[in-house]
């Protein structure tokens, strides 16, 4: 009987684990397409604002996209769509300035090196992550993870990188971006496991400092790498348009990055950035007639290979984890 009843539990507990999985690999897969989508929506808009309309001061923008989103979460705190969880103030407080500076920095490292060199800096971010996880994390990748992520960076690499023109302030500011960078987006995935908030929770409470802390440095590093002076910026109706629909297609986008990192890592999220930007390529071709040549092409097919290769191993051994971690957790059959 005893062994009866102790096979009936670990049968339910078994069902009530695949149910939980699949519940988490249905918000996983709705994480990343809200993440692809909303992002290349903003590449699309911010491009006409800045290329066409000749607004370009981005850390500004920046500041703007995060105090709508902020007030958005508040609109959405007060509809009680989701819990106000306080937790360590320090923490959320350096996590939302770490933010606002990397950001600052990647706009710095774009203003003062080639494209070429900026976009060789973004690849420079995954093994980055991936050193740190392992030095401080103890995280392990397995040679198949390695292996297709070596192939996705050589991929976006060929697709991307035109020019390398190295000069030593933009050498810097670039090392500067992708440690503060890196640093941001695994505390993004660390805090909300160590304290038990979901996305929502900490994006609601860190915009504020990331907000003000753009808002702070924004007009300056604007100034600094365009000449001009956004308060002196004449706003047709057209800019402020492009503007508005900018900022709220951001509510999505800071959403959506922080709910990819909390629910897969910040290598994952990063994996998913260099897929946006080969569709954003793409789609420059095909809506924008932007220039286009083989080593695009290329590229772009390459680094699709090691997307899917990433996603197959990735989805295999967080399922193997899963499965041993349940089997751990359940009661021996006698």
């Amino acid at each position: 009987m005893r062994s009866g009843s102790r096979l009936r539990i670990k049968i339910h507990k078994e069902k009530e684990n695949m149910s939980e999985n699949q519940k988490f690999q249905l918000g996983t897969i709705g994480a990343l397409s809200l993440s692809v989508v909303s992002s290349v929506s903003i590449v699309i808009c911010n491009k006409a604002l800045i290329s066409t309309l000749g607004f370009n001061f981005a850390t500004t923008l920046t500041s703007w996209h995060l105090l709508v989103t902020f007030c958005s979460l508040h609109v959405a705190l007060w509809m009680k769509s989701f819990e106000h969880k306080p937790f360590d103030a320090r923490a959320v407080m350096g996590f939302g300035i770490l933010n606002g500076i990397s950001i600052g920095l990647l706009n710095l490292n774009l203003g003062f090196n080639s494209v070429g060199f900026y976009q060789m800096t973004k690849l420079a971010i995954i093994p980055c992550t991936v050193l740190l996880e392992t030095l401080f994390f103890r995280k392990k990748f397995s040679r198949n993870i390695q292996l297709s992520l070596a192939i996705l960076l050589l991929g976006v690499g060929i697709a991307t990188v035109t020019d390398l023109q190295l000069n030593v302030l933009g050498s810097i500011l670039s090392l500067l971006a992708v440690f503060t960078t890196c640093v941001a987006q695994i505390m993004t995935n660390t805090i909300q496991k160590k304290f038990k908030v979901s996305s929502t929770q900490l994006l609601y409470q860190s915009c504020p400092y990331q907000a003000i802390t753009l808002f702070i440095i924004g007009p300056f590093l604007d100034g600094l790498l365009t000449n001009q002076n956004v308060f002196a910026f004449k706003y047709t109706p057209q800019v402020l348009f492009f503007i508005v629909l900018s900022c709220l297609i951001s509510v999505s986008v800071n959403f959506s990055t922080f709910l990819v990192i909390g629910k897969t890592s910040p290598v994952t999220y990063q994996v998913l950035g260099h897929l946006k930007t080969c569709l954003v390529l793409a789609f420059g071709y095909v809506l924008l007639h932007d220039p286009f040549s083989w080593h695009n092409i290329l590229g772009i097919l390459i680094a699709v290979v090691g997307m899917v290769l990433y996603s197959y191993y990735f989805t295999v051994e967080s399922q193997q984890q899963k499965t041993s971690e349940v089997s751990a957790q359940l009661p021996q059959v006698k």
